[in-house]
């Protein structure tokens, strides 16, 4: 049981870590979505949405060539760092990260758009410029979207499996996941152990993703 709370702990930290690191750009991406329609804003909408619907071995076959050791991306990383990306936690946190990032756009934007924006033009009458109008106006009021973007974020970094699998890999103690410690322990007929982590697994998910919707139906409320 010990080593069975010690992916949990894992997962939850890269988890954490994923959403925390990507939740900056899906605000902004959000309160770009949710001001007025502008040309490709479609494009957007629909680039946005891609990691929910294509397969996610699609998206880590993706990514696993976007910031490989040869590609670009890989290069400029391990020459700033001196760290490559494949196959270490960097890479699940990156696979979880694009996962999660359209949930966290989604509930985010609902967030803005229930802001009234009678009261972002008072501010504006008043003087206050737009970082300032933002900071204490405008993100305050979609805290509630926001918050529970990101807790839905976190959810589904928990159980990311096709992408980590094909970027980060199986390694014990640093990139074994729940989903992928279960594919793995199903694939070596321990049923039991795998049993237990799929309880653990749906508990903490359950939780997460209760709080997150209580937060966004009291935001909608609020909006309508």
């Amino acid at each position: 049981m010990p080593a069975e709370w010690e992916i949990v702990w894992l997962t939850a930290r890269l988890a954490a870590l994923a959403t925390l690191l990507v939740l900056p750009l899906a605000i902004a991406v959000a309160w770009i979505l949710a001001r007025k329609n502008w040309r490709g804003k479609s494009i957007v909408e629909t680039l946005v949405s891609l990691p929910l619907v294509i397969p996610p071995v699609a998206t880590g076959l993706l990514l696993l060539e976007l910031a490989g050791r040869r590609s670009l991306a890989g290069r400029a990383f391990q020459w700033l760092f001196g760290l490559s990306i494949v196959f270490t936690w960097r890479g699940a946190v990156l696979a979880m990260m694009v996962m999660s990032f359209p949930l966290i756009v989604r509930s985010s934007r609902i967030g803005f758009e229930g802001v009234n924006g009678r009261l972002e033009q008072l501010a504006r009458t008043l003087g206050a410029g737009e970082l300032h109008l933002f900071r204490t106006i405008t993100l305050p009021l979609a805290s509630r979207g926001i918050i529970a973007g990101a807790m839905m974020g976190f959810a589904r970094a928990l159980g990311e499996f096709g992408a980590t699998i094909l970027i980060a890999g199986n390694i014990p103690g640093r990139t074994s996941t729940l989903s992928v410690s279960i594919y793995q322990l199903i694939e070596l007929g321990q049923e039991d152990a795998a049993w237990r982590l799929v309880g653990l697994s749906i508990a903490i998910t359950f939780v997460t993703v209760w709080i997150a919707e209580t937060i966004l139906r009291r935001q909608e409320a609020m909006a309508s």
